[in-house]
C-alpha cells in the first residue's frame, strides 16, 4: 500500500511535498496507518493529538499510545488537552461538535503560529461513502453527492483513494498496533448506525461495492467540473452584453441538446421556473414574454433578450442548494464546512438544515423583522437600519438572505437567532460575503 500511496501522492497532492504538516493522530487504526505513510513516503509530518477527555483513563491512554508512536515514527509531537464536556455546555452545542471545532481551532492556531502549511486527517473511502448515505437520505444534488472533498483549504485528505478494508489489510501486514475507540460502536450516532449496519449490507451486495462507489464519486466528480466549465463557457459564447441586458441567438441556443437541460443550467439563476413557457419561446413570436420575480426573457425576431424587471419594487435572487456561488447583485460563497469558524459581519455559519430551498436574496421591504444574533426577541429592519445610522441611500441597496419569508441574514450586518448552529446541528453552511 505504501507504493500505491506513494503515486497517490505524486499524482494528487504533489503540493504537499516540500511542505510541513501536521498529521492528526487520534491513535485509531485510520491515523496510524496514515502516519506510518506519510513517514515511510518522506513527508514532513508532526503528529498531533487531541484530548478531548471523554473517555477518563481511554483518553488518556491514547495520548500516551500516540506519544510513543511519534518516538518510534522520529517524528515531532504536539498535543493539547481540552475540556470538551465544559465547552459543550458553555457554546450549546454537541459534545461531537464541540471535538470538532476545538480541534480544528487549534490546528489552524498552530499553522498560523508554528508556519505549518497543511493538515492531514485521515478521512477514507468509507467515510465518503457514508456522507454519501446521508445526504442522499436528506435528499441532495449532484454537489451533495461528491462526498468529503480530497482538499478542503488548509485540510487535505490523502486516503480517499483507499477503503477501510485496505488500510486494515496494511496495518495487519505491517504488524501495526493501534487503539480502538469504544464509541465507534455506539449505533445511537447516525453515522455509526450507517457505518454499523447499513455499509455492511450494502458491501453483501457485490464483492466490489466500494471499488465500484469510488469509480462511481469519480465519475460524479468529474462530472460536476465538467458541467460548470461547459455551463460557463456556454454563457460566455452565447449572452452578448447590450447596454442593460443580454441579447442570446436562438438560432445558436437551438444548437444545442438536449435542449431543455441547457434552457435551465442557462437561465435558472435568474429565478424562472416556468421552463415550458421558456422553451415556447424559441418557437414563439416577437413580443412573446416570460417573467421570473427579477427578470423577463423576451422574444424579439432571432434573438432572446433578457433583461432585469424594472418595473419589480423589489429585486429576488434564488440560491439553490447546489449553488457555491452568487455573482450578482453581490458576490456570495456557499460552502459547506466541517466546523466553525470566526464569523464576522462578513461571514456567517448556518445550520443548513433548518434552511427551506431556494433561498431568497431580495431587497428590504416595510414591516420587514428579524431577531437579531445575540439578542431575545424580534426587531422590524427598519429600526435595526436605524440603530445602525444607515443613510437612505445605503437601506435602498441593503439585502436580505431569506429562506421563505424568514429572514436569515441582514447581508453584510447581522444573521438571525433562529439558523445558528446548536447542539442539534449535523451541517454547517458557511456563507461570505465578498466586498
Amino acid at each position: 500500500m505504501l507504493k500505491q500511496f506513494t503515486e497517490h501522492i505524486n499524482t494528487n497532492f504533489s503540493f504537499l511535498r516540500e511542505k510541513r504538516l501536521l498529521l492528526a493522530c487520534s491513535g485509531g487504526i485510520d491515523s496510524v496507518a496514515l502516519a506510518y505513510l506519510a513517514v515511510g513516503d518522506e513527508l514532513d509530518v508532526t503528529l498531533v493529538h487531541c484530548n478531548f477527555n471523554l473517555r477518563e483513563k481511554e483518553s488518556d491512554e491514547d495520548e500516551v499510545f500516540v506519544q510513543n508512536l511519534s518516538d518510534q515514527l522520529k517524528t515531532p509531537f504536539l498535543v493539547k488537552s481540552f475540556d470538551t464536556g465544559q465547552y459543550a455546555k458553555n457554546h450549546k452545542v454537541s459534545v461531537q461538535m464541540a471535538a470538532r471545532e476545538l480541534r480544528y481551532k487549534w490546528f489552524n492556531e498552530v499553522m498560523e503560529t508554528e508556519g505549518f502549511d497543511y493538515v492531514l486527517t485521515a478521512h477514507h473511502a468509507d467515510d465518503s461513502l457514508e456522507t454519501f448515505i446521508i445526504n442522499l437520505s436528506r435528499g441532495t444534488g449532484i454537489d451533495g453527492l461528491l462526498g468529503i472533498p480530497a482538499k478542503n483549504g488548509r485540510v487535505v485528505r490523502p486516503l480517499l483513494d483507499f477503503s477501510r478494508n485496505d488500510i486494515l489489510n496494511y496495518a495487519k501486514n505491517e504488524n501495526i498496533k493501534w487503539r480502538e475507540d469504544s464509541s465507534n460502536k455506539e449505533s445511537k450516532y447516525l453515522r455509526n448506525k450507517i457505518r454499523l449496519e447499513i455499509v455492511p449490507k450494502l458491501k453483501e451486495l457485490h464483492p466490489t461495492f466500494s471499488e465500484n462507489f469510488q469509480k462511481t464519486q469519480n465519475h460524479l466528480d468529474q462530472t460536476n467540473a465538467i458541467l460548470k466549465n461547459h455551463i460557463g463557457e456556454m454563457k460566455k459564447a452565447l449572452f452578448y452584453k447590450d447596454d442593460d441586458h443580454y441579447k442570446i441567438d436562438i438560432i445558436e441556443l437551438l444548437k444545442l441538446q438536449p435542449i431543455d437541460a441547457y434552457l435551465y443550467q442557462l437561465f435558472h439563476e435568474f429565478g424562472f421556473t416556468e421552463w415550458d413557457n421558456v422553451s415556447a419561446l424559441l418557437s414563439g413570436t416577437s413580443g412573446k414574454e416570460v417573467r421570473s420575480k427579477t427578470h423577463s426573457l423576451l422574444k424579439d425576431r432571432t434573438h432572446l433578450i433578457l433583461s432585469e424587471r424594472k418595473d419589480a419594487a423589489n429585486s429576488f435572487f434564488f440560491i439553490s442548494d447546489k449553488d457555491s456561488r452568487l455573482e450578482v447583485p453581490v458576490q456570495l460563497i456557499f460552502e459547506a464546512v466541517d466546523t466553525l469558524g470566526k464569523a464576522s459581519k462578513n461571514v456567517v455559519f448556518l445550520d443548513k438544515e433548518k434552511l427551506n430551498y431556494p433561498l431568497v436574496l431580495r431587497n428590504w421591504e416595510k414591516g420587514d423583522y428579524f431577531y437579531p444574533f445575540g439578542m431575545k426577541g424580534t426587531k422590524k429592519v427598519s429600526k435595526f437600519f436605524k440603530d445602525e445610522k444607515m443613510d437612505m441611500y445605503s437601506k435602498s441597496k441593503q439585502w436580505l438572505l431569506c429562506s421563505g419569508d424568514t429572514i436569515i441574514w441582514v447581508v453584510g450586518k447581522r444573521m438571525d437567532e433562529r439558523f445558528k448552529v446548536d447542539a442539534s446541528t449535523r451541517s454547517i453552511l458557511k456563507i461570505t460575503l465578498l466586498t
